[in-house]
């Protein structure tokens, strides 16, 4: 009967671990399928919890051994429930100057939590959509690299500030 019970117990060792982070208000992964085309955009719908508060938002990444550089560029536009739109191009560090990849985790798969915007007051109700979308060029290239390797799943993710 012990013997039965310890996978049970660790499976609910692992949820308690992963769903309590009280900071969270929104975080949506969704998945990359085999390479990450130049022209293909990931979207997420939010609906802020009020306008009064200000967040932390960030793109959230995962990637693997197979992405081989050392930075990621973005594209990264938020439109807003009446119209206004908010487009900015993003540079983040992926790789220390050794070439190990940034990121928390202890497979090959690592973790990456990018800063977008610091303490943003949804002022508008309604829908915001947030699209992602990468910009990577080699160097020396002027045509982008048409299908970014190693990128498995981009994420949004809207937090409450850390009070200190």
């Amino acid at each position: 009967m012990l013997r039965n019970s310890a996978p049970l117990f660790l499976i609910m060792l692992f949820f308690v671990f992963t769903s309590c982070d009280p900071n969270r208000v929104y975080d949506v992964y969704k998945p990359v399928p085999n390479s990450w085309n130049k022209d293909s955009i990931v979207s997420f719908k939010i609906k802020p919890p009020d306008s009064t508060n200000a967040y932390n938002l960030f793109v959230n990444l995962r990637n693997t051994n197979a992405y081989k550089y050392n930075n990621l560029f973005l594209i990264v536009e938020m439109d807003f429930p009446h119209g206004k739109r908010i487009k900015d191009t993003l540079e983040y560090k992926m790789a220390d100057p050794t070439g190990k990849l940034l990121g928390t985790g202890v497979t090959d798969t690592k973790e990456n939590k990018l800063w977008y915007k610091e303490n943003v007051v949804f002022k508008e109700k309604g829908e915001y959509v947030v699209k992602i979308q990468h910009a990577m060029r080699e160097n020396g290239k002027v045509k982008g690299v048409e299908n970014l390797e190693g990128i498995t799943d981009v994420g949004f993710r809207i937090e409450k500030p850390v009070k200190q």
